[in-house]
C-alpha cells in the first residue's frame, strides 16, 4: 500500500503563496510529457531516451516484484515502515524522485532524488542519499531547490534514515549554505570536484 508523500513531510515548509503556484509531488509516470528530462538537462547532460525508454526506466528503478505500481495515474509514493529508530528500511522501495510541477502551465519546474541505503552502521540503519537536484533556468533564485532539499530530507528521514547527505559539486556548495541555517535535520553535505 501506499502512502501520500505529503504525510511524510512537516507542514511548516509550504507557504499559501507558494501552493497557489506550484505543486510538489512524486514523480509520475506521465511527466516525461511534462518536461521531466528537459529539467534535468539544467543540471548534466541528459540525453532524451524516448518515452517508452523512460517510463521503463521509471517502472524499473521504483518498483519490484513485491511492490505494484498504482493502476492509475502512476504516481511513486514512499511508504513508511517504522519510526525514526536507525533500524534499516523494511521496504524494497530505495528510490523516491520528487518534482515540482508548475500550476500556470503544468510543467515540471524542479526535480530530485532522494535514494535509501541499508548500512551495517548503527544498527543495520539506513542512508538516505540526495541527488539530481534541478530547477528550470527560469525559475531559479525562488528557493525551489531548498524547497526540493527539505523534502527529500523529510522523506528520508520518514523511513527512518539515522542522517542524510546532500551530494552537489563544488561550485554548488554556495547555493547550499541557507540549509545550514534553517534546517532542522541531520543533513551532511557531500561535494566532489568534477
Amino acid at each position: 500500500m501506499f502512502v501520500d508523500t505529503g504525510a511524510l513531510l512537516p507542514s511548516i515548509w509550504w507557504s499559501n503563496r507558494l501552493y497557489s503556484t506550484i505543486q510538489i509531488r512524486p514523480l509520475s509516470s506521465t511527466d516525461y510529457h511534462r518536461g521531466h528530462i528537459q529539467v534535468l538537462s539544467v543540471l548534466s547532460h541528459a540525453p532524451d531516451p524516448g518515452y517508452d525508454a523512460w517510463l521503463n526506466h521509471f517502472n524499473t528503478t521504483k518498483f519490484t516484484a513485491s511492490t505494484q505500481a498504482p493502476a492509475s495515474g502512476g504516481l511513486l509514493r514512499p511508504t513508511p515502515t517504522r519510526a525514526n529508530t536507525g533500524q534499516g528500511l523494511k521496504s524494497n522501495q530505495v528510490y523516491f524522485p520528487i518534482v515540482i510541477v508548475s500550476k500556470t502551465n503544468d510543467r515540471v519546474v524542479g526535480t530530485g532524488t532522494v535514494f535509501m541505503e541499508k548500512k551495517f552502521l548503527r544498527g543495520l540503519g539506513t542512508v538516505g542519499h540526495i541527488e539530481d537536484i534541478a530547477v528550470d533556468k527560469n525559475q531559479q533564485g525562488k528557493k525551489l531547490g531548498l524547497r526540493i532539499i527539505h523534502a527529500l530530507t523529510g522523506i528520508s528521514e520518514g523511513l527512518g534514515a539515522y542522517k542524510t547527505i546532500l551530494n552537489c559539486s563544488d561550485n554548488n556548495i554556495r547555493k547550499s549554505d541557507s540549509l545550514w541555517n534553517w534546517s532542522p535535520f541531520r543533513l551532511t553535505l557531500s561535494c566532489s570536484i568534477l
